[in-house]
């Protein structure tokens, strides 16, 4: 099955970027690598965010892999067994969301100066946010979540700091699909 394929592209992606880590690094950087490896690789097909999302609802062991090691990852960072499932699923959550926009599709009629001028009058906010580079937006979001969930991590000694960075300004989830 196609979706199972794409899903095992991604742990085997998820794979190689954790062993490109420094030995070293911090629950946080590995979270990033696993969410970024997931990210590249199923925006490598279309509809990819779409198969990978819905792969649990087939039992898909590449999905299944996926979210156990993320799952690993946060319980030997310290984050309490009751909320590992839930950060979890939103750190996958938000990859598919993520990918799921970038291979939308663009707008069928071409938008004219009129139209964008009009735009950027009446949502200039939202028009600032969304004129950053994807890559760097994608990582910014990404350590926004990290910093999230290293909030739920009890203090502790082996506890890493959150994650420091430029900031920028400006779905269905994966537990829920698998059956009861």
């Amino acid at each position: 099955m196609l979706a199972d394929r794409v899903a095992r592209e991604a742990y085997d992606a998820g794979t190689a970027a954790l062993a490109a880590l420094d030995p070293a690094a911090g629950w946080q950087a590995r979270v990033v690598a696993q969410a970024t490896a997931l990210r590249r690789s199923i925006s490598r097909h279309p509809g990819g965010a779409m198969m990978f999302a819905g792969s649990p609802k087939t039992l898909s062991a590449g999905a299944l892999s996926v979210m156990e090691r993320l799952l690993e990852t946060l319980a030997e960072a310290g984050l309490p067994p009751q909320e590992c499932g839930t950060a979890a699923d939103t750190v996958l959550s938000h990859v598919t969301g993520y990918v799921l926009q970038e291979q939308s599709e663009p707008p069928a009629a071409p938008v004219g100066p009129e139209e964008v001028a009009e735009l950027r009058r009446r949502f200039p906010r939202t028009l600032a946010a969304a004129a950053h580079d994807q890559e760097a937006q994608f990582a910014a979001s990404l350590e926004l979540l990290c910093g999230g969930i290293a909030r739920l991590i009890p203090p502790g000694p082996e506890r890493e700091a959150a994650p420091t960075g430029q900031r920028r300004a400006g779905s269905g989830s994966l537990s829920s699909s698998l059956p009861s």
